[in-house]
C-alpha cells in the first residue's frame, strides 16, 4: 500500500493503525514522491490527501489514470461539499474519506476496495471459478469479469465503486435496496444516516447513465433507498 499524506501526524498514525491492520505500508508527504513511488514499486491500493503541496491527490490520481493504471484509490479530503467530492471521482479516485474519520472506516473502503474477482495465481484452470454471464437490465449491459458496462451501445467508464454499486443494482433490478443494505454489500460497513457517500455515488452513476430524452434508471424511494428500473 501507498499512502501519501503531508500532515505528519495523521500520516504517522495512519501508517502505524494501518500496519497493526496486517498492511505492507509505504508513507510518504507528497505527491511528487507519492507518483515516484508509484513508478517504482507498484502498489496494490494507494490512500492519497487531496491537499498536498507541489502534485497534490487529485493531480496524482489524474496522472496514474492517463498511464493506464486502474490501481485503487481512496482519497483523504478535509472538502465537505459534495461537488469537491466528485472532483475526485472526476479524476478517477475510487472512493474517499472525509477527514475527521474514524480508522475503522478507513479500514472498510479498503477492503471494498480489495476485493478481487480474479482468480489465484497458482490455481489450476479446473479448480477455478467459471465465468460469470453477462447481466442485462433496463437497456443495460455488463460483463461483470470484464468489469465493462454499456447502456445500448455506448460503453461507460465506471470507477471500481461505481461498478459495484451499478451491479448491485442490476442484479436486482426492480427491487428496492435500502441503505443498509447497500452500505453492506459495497462496503462492509454502514457509516450511519449522516453518511452522504451513497447519493454521492447515486449522484455521479446519474450523470455518466443518463442520456437526453431517455428514461432514468435509478430512481430514489425516499426514506427507503434506490432501485433500478426503466420507466
Amino acid at each position: 500500500m501507498l499512502l501519501a499524506e503531508d500532515d505528519r501526524a495523521i500520516r504517522h498514525a495512519l501508517e502505524r493503525a494501518l500496519k497493526l491492520e496486517g498492511y505492507e505500508v509505504n508513507a510518504v508527504a507528497d505527491g511528487v514522491e507519492a507518483l515516484a513511488q508509484a513508478h517504482r514499486t507498484p502498489p496494490d491500493v494507494l490512500v492519497l490527501d487531496v491537499m498536498m503541496p507541489g502534485i497534490d491527490g487529485l493531480q496524482v490520481c489524474r496522472v496514474l489514470r492517463a498511464e493506464g493504471d486502474r490501481t485503487p484509490i481512496l482519497m483523504l479530503t478535509a472538502l465537505v461539499e459534495t461537488a469537491d467530492r466528485i472532483a475526485g471521482l472526476d479524476a478517477g479516485a475510487d472512493d474517499y474519506v472525509v477527514k475527521p474519520f474514524e480508522v475503522e472506516e478507513v479500514f472498510a473502503r479498503l477492503r471494498a476496495l480489495l476485493r478481487r474477482t480474479d482468480a489465484p495465481v497458482g490455481v489450476p484452470r479446473e479448480q477455478q471459478p467459471m465465468p460469470e454471464s453477462p447481466l442485462s437490465a433496463a437497456g443495460l449491459h455488463l460483463e461483470p469479469q470484464a468489469r465493462r458496462v454499456w447502456r445500448g451501445t455506448r460503453e461507460i467508464d465506471l470507477t471500481r465503486t461505481e461498478f459495484d454499486l451499478l451491479e448491485l443494482l442490476v442484479r436486482n433490478a426492480g427491487i428496492v435496496l435500502d441503505h443498509t443494505t447497500i452500505y453492506d454489500r459495497i462496503w462492509g460497513y454502514d457509516f450511519g444516516p449522516g453518511s452522504k457517500n451513497l447519493a454521492v455515488y447515486v449522484g455521479y452513476l446519474r450523470r455518466k447513465l443518463d442520456e437526453p430524452g431517455a428514461p432514468a434508471l435509478i430512481h430514489t424511494v425516499r426514506g427507503v433507498g434506490y432501485v433500478l428500473r426503466e420507466d
